[in-house]
């Protein structure tokens, strides 16, 4: 199946250094490309370095903000003469403020929008000129469920991956005549280790609320793993999905199709 194939290709994963973005870079790495990632300190750079070498994988790490354009630019450029232009881009890097919309300040209202919405805006228009040149590109944008749906106090990532989706959408209307297919990938409730506390056992032995209210909304009956979105992710930057351009992939085990069991 060599349409799945990714040899030859430079991929760049935001915030790959750990987590969802570590997990999708080593997938892509598997996949043959040549794997670039970027964090917002040296620290953070030299682990992941670290961590993709115990998975026998050779890795570029910068250090860059992708709020800072100039930066960005930069990053790119280095990248261009260093590793190669950019096929794929996987915009990953995230935050989440979890505040009630009342007690929100607008900076950080405004701090959220920047990294989830003007980031992948500001890293993608920095990669798709090179990709025009090439003749080809793949831009995956990491949604979330949130791009359909709210919840309490998470308002300004909601507005920001609704944000996302719809840039999604419009990447493709404006560049799919230059052979770039931008997509979404918008995970469910993924066990990484920031929600580890949320899935511990209670001293009664009981879940915890919040583990059951996601299992009770999952027709799967589980949480994600960052490998369920390393398969959807390979496919997205592949040659498999040259034709799929515009949509968002939800991975989420069936929660948005799933009204909830009845009491």
């Amino acid at each position: 199946m060599n349409m799945f194939d990714l040899s030859g290709k430079v991929a760049l994963v935001t915030g790959g250094a750990h987590s969802i973005g570590f997990a999708l870079g080593v997938g892509l790495a598997k996949a043959g490309a040549t794997v670039c990632f970027n964090c917002s300190n040296e620290g953070s750079r030299e682990r992941g370095v670290a961590a993709y070498a115990k998975e026998g994988i050779t890795v570029h790490g910068y250090v860059a903000d992708v709020t800072d354009e100039a930066a960005v630019q930069q990053l790119v450029q280095q990248i261009a003469e260093e590793v190669g232009t950019i096929d794929i881009l996987v915009n990953n890097a995230g935050v989440i403020k979890r505040i009630p919309m009342t007690e929100m300040s607008v900076e950080d209202f405004s701090k959220v929008i920047d990294v989830d919405l003007v980031a992948p805006f500001i890293v993608s228009k920095a990669v798709i000129p090179g990709m025009i040149a090439k003749g080809h590109g793949k831009i995956i944008n990491i949604c979330s469920m949130m791009s359909e749906l709210g919840r309490e106090t998470v308002s300004a990532y909601a507005a920001a991956k609704g944000g996302l989706k719809m840039l999604t959408r419009n990447i493709c209307s404006e560049y799919g005549e230059a052979n770039i297919q931008c997509n979404g990938i918008g995970p469910g409730y993924i066990a990484t280790q920031q929600t580890a506390p949320l899935r511990e056992p209670q001293p009664d032995g009981s879940r915890h609320p919040f583990d059951q209210f996601i299992i009770s909304k999952t027709p799967a009956g589980r949480w994600g793993t960052t490998d369920d979105l390393v398969g959807p992710t390979v496919f997205l930057a592949s040659d498999a999905s040259n034709f799929v351009n515009g949509h968002i992939l939800y991975v989420d085990g069936g929660i948005l199709a799933y009204i909830g069991k009845q009491p």
